[in-house]
């Protein structure tokens, strides 16, 4: 367990979550999921990395509770997810905030469908978060009026006060520029290690898992299984600094191996699929 959790600011105990021996297909022959097994311990910030297409978002979809697995299981806290549930909340690629409320609106929107009191401990939840954000004095604004990363941070905010077990994140910083990329970094370690909730964060970008996760799952190419787990041993908190040091080049290197030979077998299978698709409409 990540010692951050141990200082949970949000009063939530974190969960954690598994996956067992999961199937899972869109038909005869769309097989996405072939056997998928791994744990996210409580209080860890664990990655999902694989090549384009191999069903990491399925993944998440699962987790979440939104479908169900062909066969095998999904457990929060060993229990079966039976279906979407306020301990585990799910931050997607697009931006989901509303646009005709304004950041605030947004960040208690949760707590207010709940039918929560939103002066008091609501109201102080909501500060402190904006707060470590970096987004105080932008109460007032809506999302038009907020930049991608703000609205980033904002999306995050509106995820913590609702005190999920789990946060479930896929590709959230997909679509930014670099730099603004690398300042969400930031913030996401910043909220991790400060509240200890336990994260599953799919991304791409390789550094990105290394620098973030405490162990990051490699994938296959679809039919997804799980290749490989890479333990994360950088000391927290982490900083960029990390990314010169011994340990992480040698971290990059395991993790570049791994994931080059499931994206060639991506790639030639995206090849075949194109050349027959040319083939039936020649």
């Amino acid at each position: 367990m990540n010692s951050s959790a141990k200082n949970n600011v949000t009063g939530v105990e974190p969960g954690e979550m598994e996956m067992r021996g999961c199937y899972y297909s869109f038909g005869e022959g769309k097989e996405v999921l072939d056997n998928v097994s791994f744990k996210v311990e409580k209080g860890s910030f664990t990655c999902l990395c694989g090549p384009s297409g191999c069903g990491k978002t399925t993944i998440i979809n699962l987790l979440a509770g939104y479908t169900t697995p062909d066969m095998g299981e999904c457990l929060i806290d060993g229990v079966p997810v039976q279906g979407p549930g306020a301990d585990r909340l799910v931050v997607f690629q697009e931006t989901a905030l509303l646009p005709w409320m304004t950041l605030w609106e947004n960040t208690i929107y949760g707590p207010r469908v709940q039918g929560k009191d939103l002066t008091g401990e609501v109201a102080d939840r909501a500060e402190e978060l904006i707060n470590m954000v970096g987004l105080t004095g932008f109460e007032e604004k809506y999302p038009s009026q907020l930049s991608g990363g703000m609205q980033r941070r904002a999306e995050l905010v509106r995820a913590l006060i609702n005190q999920p077990k789990v946060l479930l994140m896929d590709e959230p910083f997909r679509g930014l520029d670099a730099m603004t990329r690398q300042i969400m970094q930031e913030y996401i370690i910043q909220l991790f290690e400060q509240t200890g909730t336990t994260i599953l964060f799919v991304t791409a970008e390789l550094e990105e898992a290394i620098f973030v996760g405490d162990v990051a799952y490699f994938l296959t190419a679809r039919p997804a299984m799980v290749k490989k787990e890479l333990v994360i041993n950088l000391p927290r908190p982490r900083k960029f600094e990390h990314f010169s040091s011994r340990e992480f080049v040698e971290l990059q290197r395991e993790a570049i191996e791994t994931v080059d030979e499931e994206a060639q077998k991506a790639f030639s299978a995206f090849l075949k699929a194109k050349e027959s698709k040319a083939k039936q409409s020649a």
